[in-house]
């Protein structure tokens, strides 16, 4: 991403290269959408499409003792999406928050 792809009122910053916590990567979710574009913004998980979960062979044993339809958190990170702005400005309503505002 480049600085011209801000919105009026958005603001960047060029984030330290610290290491005080790492996240591993266990896998990817599958999704019918092909670009970021089609993506739905905020969407609603009971109406959204049907994902899939593809966790990689090395963390398939973690599974053992996960039972069908049991409930479990999955935390995911984007990999298309910013990771730079402090500010931003929904195309929703175009107001401009601070980032932790807005999740």
């Amino acid at each position: 991403m480049t600085s011209g792809d801000l919105r009026p009122g958005e603001i960047a910053v060029e984030a330290p290269l610290r290491r005080d916590a790492s996240l591993q990567f266990i896998g990817r979710i599958a999704t019918p959408f092909k670009t970021r574009a089609e993506c739905p913004r905020q969407g609603d998980a009971e109406a959204g499409p049907i994902c899939r979960l593809e966790i990689d062979p090395l963390w398939h044993a973690a599974l053992a003792g996960l039972t069908e339809g049991a409930t479990i958190d999955v935390l995911y990170w984007l990999h298309e999406a910013r990771r730079d702005l402090v500010l931003q400005s929904p195309k929703r309503d175009g107001a401009t928050r601070g980032t932790f505002a807005l999740r």
